[in-house]
C-alpha cells in the first residue's frame, strides 16, 4: 500500500513482498506547489496520515493497493484499491499492454497512475528474473 501522493521514479529492488513490488524511489506530491524527495517510510509503505508532516488533511486516500489479477499473451489485468483508513475510497481495473509497453486504461491522478506502472514493471522484473 503505497502513500497516493508518492511518485515512483526508480526502482532499487528488494522484496516482492512490499507494495510496489519493490522498494522506490521518487518524489512526495502531497504539497501541490511543491516536490519533495520521497521518504522510505511513509511513501512506499502508505498510511501516512499523522506520520508524515506533508500529508494533506480532509478527507482524501491515504493507500494504494495493486494486483496482477490475469497475464495473458497480449497483456496483464491489473487490479487497484485506493484506500481511506483501511476501507476501500476508490478501485478498478487497468490494462497493460506488451505491444505498446504501457497501460492502456487511463487513470487519475498521475501518482496512482505512475504507481501502477511502476507495479507492473516490478512484476515484469520478477517474472524475467
Amino acid at each position: 500500500m503505497s502513500c497516493p501522493y508518492f511518485f515512483p521514479v526508480k526502482g532499487r529492488l528488494g522484496s516482492p513482498m512490499l507494495p510496489l513490488g519493490e522498494s522506490w524511489s521518487g518524489f512526495c506530491r502531497a504539497l501541490p506547489d511543491t516536490v519533495h524527495p520521497a521518504s522510505d517510510a511513509c511513501c512506499n509503505m502508505g498510511y501516512a496520515r499523522g506520520n508524515c508532516v506533508r500529508f494533506p488533511p480532509g478527507e482524501g486516500p491515504d493507500a494504494v493497493r495493486f494486483t496482477v489479477s490475469s497475464h495473458e499473451l497480449d497483456g496483464l489485468r491489473i487490479y487497484y484499491v485506493i484506500e481511506r483508513d483501511h476501507h476501500p475510497f476508490a478501485h478498478g481495473a487497468l490494462d497493460y499492454s506488451f505491444a505498446a509497453a504501457c497501460i492502456t486504461t487511463p487513470l487519475e491522478p498521475e501518482t496512482v497512475a505512475r504507481q501502477a506502472l511502476a507495479y507492473v514493471e516490478s512484476y515484469l522484473r520478477r517474472k524475467r528474473e
